[in-house]
């Protein structure tokens, strides 16, 4: 997406704030790390420059949401939501933790918090509660990243310090609600999402420009029926690539009205 709009002549990766959330920790961390998009894009497509990945379990991601579905159904508390989430991921086999976090290792360009305003979301596997990650954390970018992808009952929890944590995923698909208070929002989501169309609507509400992009019809197609699968990485990032160039007049009309918009943006 990203890298279709900056083909487009739209360039948005000079924003004042990035939030990550889960797989956008990651594109956050890597649009910030000095590698131009081009490069970031051709790293995604071109099967001779991809990293390599691990394969997920297969059916593991429909069991994540089908859990996430029934707890949401049975409990109204937030916070015990997210408990029994964390729960869920601790009972769970997986690949070990210094696996995982080999492989965002990998992905990352470089291993140290740019001197950018960049944060990204996790949740505390016990208690539930929300960790926004950032440079002035303590936390090193590789830790927060891995954190930040841990999706409970796929991947393992992340150790930071003497807590553990999963994909800030389980709170909300994009925390955008961490995110408010700017003149101008961009929201490149991975999904639909009910908690994202409200916080959005609070934000229009409050006076701030706000675009939200989700996967067009192609992109869900090149997704396939598993989006964590690898083979997905040429297909989605071409059909990503194709979306952005098609946004792009949304976008730039979005950047423009911000240049005349008090506050930050």
């Amino acid at each position: 997406m990203l890298a279709g709009l900056a083909d487009a002549g739209i360039d948005v990766t000079d924003a004042d704030f990035l939030l990550g959330t889960s797989a956008g920790s990651v594109v956050a961390a890597q649009i910030t790390s000095g590698v131009g998009l081009p490069a970031l894009f051709q790293a995604q497509v071109d099967p001779a420059l991809q990293r390599e990945e691990l394969t997920p379990q297969e059916g593991a991601l429909v069991e994540v949401f089908e859990f996430g579905a029934k707890v949401e159904a049975e409990v109204t508390d937030p916070m015990e939501r997210l408990r029994r989430m964390g729960e869920m991921g601790l009972a769970a086999e997986t690949v070990p933790e210094a696996e995982r976090r080999s492989v965002i290792e990998v992905r990352l360009p470089y291993h140290v918090w740019p001197e950018r305003n960049l944060a990204m979301v996790a949740v505390n596997a016990v208690t539930g509660e929300t960790r926004v990650f950032d440079r002035a954390s303590g936390v090193g970018l590789v830790d927060a990243v891995t954190a930040s992808c841990a999706i409970p009952g796929v991947w393992p929890a992340a150790t930071v310090g003497d807590a553990r944590y999963f994909d800030g995923g389980v709170r909300s698909f994009t925390n955008l609600d961490l995110g408010a208070g700017y003149a101008r929002t961009l929201v490149i989501a991975p999904m639909p999402d009910p908690v994202l169309e409200a916080d959005a609507a609070s934000i229009a509400e409050h006076g701030g420009l706000i675009e939200v992009i989700a996967p067009d019809e192609a992109a869900f197609a090149a997704f396939g029926a598993d989006p964590l699968s690898p083979a997905s990485r040429t297909p989605a990032g071409h059909a990503g690539f194709a979306q952005g160039w098609a946004a792009a007049q949304v976008v730039a009309a979005l950047w423009d009205k911000a240049q005349h918009t008090p506050g930050r943006q």
